[in-house]
């Protein structure tokens, strides 16, 4: 069976690429598919299988530009030409799903979620725009709107990263979902022996270990990391952060405290030792799934998250906040810190999220709807 992957762009390993990258372990032989990718900033998995670009892969220095080409996204999708393919999985939060399918090919969509930029998040994204530019945003949103509803017809299962993103294939798409979680590496993502240690008080006993609270994002605005920074900006505490993007100036600028210390980008082992020695994570996103979470408590640390989305589904252990405010966020810590958890508990209840459990059920879940086209996968 020839089997064709598809995602939206790869340049780096963030959630969406952990689950390709489970999907090629999946089907080791196939083909990816992509609007532009960088072979050293993916695995090395990835990086070992044929890998085929649009247009766009020419665009020099693309990687610092490309959010602006958003309305050309369509086009240089449609302009990858698939090969002869039995089986296409669309890893997509943006326009995979828009690829052109061979005609007897059966196209699976694993739905990260309905575009962001197009349907609930505009002005996260472009509330700093001026006016003008605006206008001509709200043009181009318009033309992405049908265009995305029109690819739909190309999908033949929807599967989706979350059952809030179930709903949301169901309110956008009118599409039903099958819910399949993503992979969480549990066998890296581990939680250390901290029987010494507790939970949710000071520690000037521990030698610094756990005496920090710790963001990791992506710097974009719809992860919110600016009421974390301003809410840490008048606690006693520190907070690290973790991440880049192309608010990091902005946040710089955001803080006020020297507790607050932003580490950039990070190794994964770099990225373990944080999470294995925070003293929580702080998660203030309104995030489709959030592999970030389950890997802070695989590692034995609790979770301090805004009560929505797909961290209603993944924090196990912690506390949540109503609102995307300072005010929320620093009464949450504090309410955090009159409470116990044990690092074990934490980490054990997170184990059903593993990469083996995300390739049985999605090997599972295709084979299943694959047969019912008279093929077996």
């Amino acid at each position: 069976m020839k089997v064709a992957l598809v995602h939206d762009w790869l340049i780096h390993m963030r959630g969406g690429e952990k689950v390709l990258d489970a999907l090629a372990e999946l089907y080791p032989e196939a083909t990816i598919y992509t609007l532009f990718c960088d072979r050293k900033n993916i695995s090395s998995r990835l990086a070992s299988l044929e890998i085929k670009t649009s247009f766009l892969q020419y665009f020099p220095g693309i990687k610092s530009y490309y959010r602006w080409l958003l309305p050309i996204f369509p086009w240089a999708i449609r302009s990858v030409k698939i090969g002869e393919a039995d089986l296409v999985i669309s890893s997509s939060h943006c326009v995979a799903k828009g690829i052109r399918v061979p005609e007897n090919a059966f196209h699976v969509c694993y739905c990260h979620t309905p575009m962001r930029y197009l349907w609930g998040f505009q002005d996260v994204y472009f509330n700093r725009t001026l006016a003008p530019v605006r206008f001509l945003i709200n043009g181009a949103l318009h033309f992405l709107r049908r265009w995305d509803l029109g690819t739909n017809s190309r999908v033949d299962l929807f599967v989706a990263n979350s059952y809030y993103i179930k709903k949301r294939i169901k309110t956008v798409y009118q599409r039903d979902a099958v819910v399949v979680y993503p992979p969480l590496d549990t066998e890296f993502f581990i939680a250390k022996d901290r029987s010494q240690l507790e939970f949710g008080v000071p520690r000037e006993t521990a030698g610094g270990t756990c005496d920090f609270y710790l963001a990791v994002s992506h710097f974009v605005p719809y992860k919110r990391l600016d009421p974390v920074i301003e809410a840490f900006n008048g606690l006693e505490r520190r907070l690290v952060i973790i991440g880049s993007g192309p608010l990091a100036s902005y946040y710089q600028k955001l803080r006020k405290s020297e507790r607050i210390s932003f580490w950039g980008g990070v190794s994964d082992e770099e990225l373990l030792k944080a999470y294995s020695e925070a003293r929580a994570l702080v998660f203030p996103t309104e995030e489709d799934f959030g592999i970030v979470p389950l890997e802070a408590q695989a590692c034995g640390t609790p979770v301090i998250a805004f009560r929505k989305g797909g961290a209603l589904e993944t924090v196990k252990s912690g506390v949540f906040f109503d609102a995307q405010t300072p005010e929320a966020i620093r009464s949450a810590v504090l309410r955090f810190e009159g409470q116990r958890f044990d690092p074990q508990e934490v980490a054990g209840k997170v184990q059903e999220f593993g990469r083996e459990h995300f390739l049985a059920v999605m090997k599972k879940t295709i084979d299943s709807h694959y047969t019912v086209r008279g093929v077996t996968a």
